[in-house]
């Protein structure tokens, strides 16, 4: 097919650990032509090379708007830029589409690495994980695929030739490839990373999440209890082995997401990012904005804290938040960038079934109190960073004060999750040296930052892109999923014992008590009542909050156009039922020439 570009420029520097020393040897080629896979080092540059292209897409800005944007759990921020993702309002083949070519690519360097990786002078052991990981790679991209865009081209041969020509085969043929290549991969991948796959590339047990999402993503379209079964049952092998994975869940859900703890025991799968260029795109001190493989994920939904905190800030008489005054807070590394890109969903709807509600306070973030991870997953305080000196008489000062903030101690911005009276510049009646923003003034550009990406470790460097890694599966995930596999299968018992785990571990904090940690695990505790498909999506919201699946989870469930009608006014207006799949690529559709047209999704 000449639209997958078999003669791609293949970087072979793939990042596949978490330190230099771990690695593979760098060996760039300008073509994979079927001999370069006649050698151990071809066949893992090979594999190298499409680790490689993950980091492409998850980080970047393009795609992580393609799977989080046009959702319940985000609107658009002042700096969008606007853009279809986010309304369906004319979304097409010419503005979606970011992974659809790299994947193609990726899949026939993976049908090149089966074929000719069967026959290279390896250890049998050796051969077998090298394949093994050619299986998982070529079913985690068929996965993205047919999840997004439905029938896809199905190619599991190596194309040398190029060709004008191309179809699309159906779902159910594609999902029993992606079940063929996950199931081998799980069986022949080792238990832990092991060299040269080491960090947190695939291993057994993310082969056989994967597989197990494949499975009850499968489920849920054919209504197949079988596939549910299989789905629960491989979630509850992954618990029941977890110290042969050397996985598990942090005691404190914050933990999950202090960096030095991203390769830890509950990732699963990342993507791999690195301050050293020879081994990634990073260039110090350059403050990218995008593209170039660049982990930018901190900043997309970090507000414009340095220009919209103005001192003197007020509401005004329609009950909207004003900024003015010399700004309370400069950029700095610990609260990010700001690209005002995405926000999250604190649109309050004025009438109708959830009137006076917002999705992210009033149905997701409920249980604030007990639950920790709204304030362990956004910024609500942000500390004085620069000295700001306010006069009494200074304009709209209605404090009737002078002072000076004092940097790192007094509080420049606080975000309540409630209401606050006299905010911005009051608590009740008492002057207030910094803003007080509760959610009635949070709009597109002052909102609660998703913090728990943030890389405080830019340094002086603040503006350059992350080295942390985009971390794409966590332990915490296989709970969720089995939950949900349990429930469609029909045993709410079991699918209420996986949620409770993650919940009461939600629970913890290690300023509390040992008193108040129990008393708040039982207080998030549910029962068999309270478990639906929505409570799982909204506990997903909660402990995955930004990433990367939501998009996904809402098609999965067949859940799309209902909740973003029900929750999301930037879209509900556009949105349709042929939405559920993407449009495919404007690109795609002009390359082939030959014989029967590539037909585009309907609708689009």
């Amino acid at each position: 097919m000449k639209t997958l570009k078999v003669w791609a420029i293949l970087s072979l520097t793939a990042l596949l650990s978490a330190g230099c020393e771990k690695i593979l040897q760098e060996n760039p080629q300008s073509q994979i032509v079927p001999s370069y896979f006649n050698s151990p080092s071809g066949v893992l540059g090979g594999i190298a090379g499409v680790y490689n292209d993950i980091r492409g897409q998850w980080g970047t800005e393009g795609f992580t708007v393609e799977m989080q944007a046009g959702t319940d759990e985000f609107l658009q921020g002042a700096s969008s830029g606007g853009g279809s993702a986010y309304t369906y309002n004319g979304l097409n083949g010419s503005n979606f589409g970011s992974a659809w070519g790299i994947a193609f690519q990726d899949i026939n360097t993976l049908n090149g690495v089966l074929k000719y990786g069967q026959t290279i002078d390896l250890p049998e052991a050796t051969r077998k994980q090298y394949l093994a990981q050619a299986k998982f790679l070529r079913g985690f991209w068929y996965f993205y695929l047919v999840q997004t865009w439905g029938d896809v081209p199905l190619n599991t041969e190596f194309i040398t030739v190029p060709s004008q020509a191309a179809s699309r085969q159906p779902v159910a043929q594609v999902y029993e490839q992606i079940i063929k290549d996950l199931t081998e991969a799980a069986a022949d991948l080792p238990n832990q990373p092991t060299a040269p796959f080491l960090g947190k590339a695939a291993t057994k047990p993310v082969a056989q999440l994967l597989l197990a999402k494949a499975y009850l993503t499968r489920g849920w379209l054919n209504n197949t209890a079988a596939d549910f079964t299989q789905a629960a049952s491989l979630c509850a092998d992954i618990i029941a082995n977890k110290s042969t994975y050397g996985l598990d869940l942090w005691q404190d859900y914050g933990d999950a997401f202090v960096p030095a703890n991203d390769y830890g025991k509950e990732t699963m799968f990342v993507s791999d990012h690195m301050l050293d260029a020879k081994y990634g795109y990073y260039k110090v001190g350059s403050g990218e904005s995008g593209g170039a493989a660049n982990n930018l994920t901190p900043w997309f939904t970090t507000w414009n804290y340095p220009n919209n905190s103005g001192v003197n800030s007020f509401k005004s008489a329609a009950g909207a938040y004003v900024n003015s005054g010399t700004s309370l807070m400069i950029r700095d590394s610990q609260y990010g960038r700001p690209y005002v890109r995405m926000r999250p969903n604190s649109y309050k709807w004025p009438s109708g079934a959830n009137a006076g509600k917002n999705y992210f306070l009033d149905q997701a973030f409920t249980n604030r109190n007990a639950d920790s991870r709204f304030i362990n997953s956004f910024y609500t305080v942000y500390i004085s960073n620069t000295s700001v000196t306010n006069t009494a008489t200074a304009a709209n000062n209605k404090r009737g004060i002078s002072y000076t903030t004092v940097v790192g101690a007094d509080t420049a911005v606080w975000m309540p999750d409630f209401e606050v009276e006299g905010a911005p510049q009051f608590i009740g009646t008492r002057p207030f040296k910094g803003l007080v923003v509760p959610p009635s003034l949070w709009d597109n550009g002052i909102f609660p930052s998703l913090k728990k990406f943030m890389d405080p470790s830019r340094g002086a460097n603040f503006n350059d892109p992350s080295t942390r890694p985009c971390i794409l599966y966590r332990f915490s995930d296989v709970y969720l999923t089995g939950a949900e596999a349990y429930l469609k299968a029909g045993d709410a018992t079991k699918a209420v014992a996986l949620l409770n785990t993650v919940r009461q571990r939600s629970a913890f904090r290690k300023t509390n008590t040992a008193a108040q940690n129990a008393a708040a695990a039982t207080a998030m505790a549910i029962t068999t009542a309270d478990v639906t498909v929505d409570f799982i999506l909204d506990e997903r919201t909660r402990e995955l909050f930004g990433e990367w699946q939501r998009w996904h989870d809402l098609v999965r469930t067949r859940s799309l156009v209902r909740r973003v009608k029900a929750w999301n006014p930037e879209a509900a207006t556009y949105i349709q039922d042929f939405h559920m799949l993407r449009p495919i690529p404007q690109s795609q559709i002009d390359r082939v020439v030959e014989g029967p047209k590539f037909p585009q999704n309907p609708g689009y």
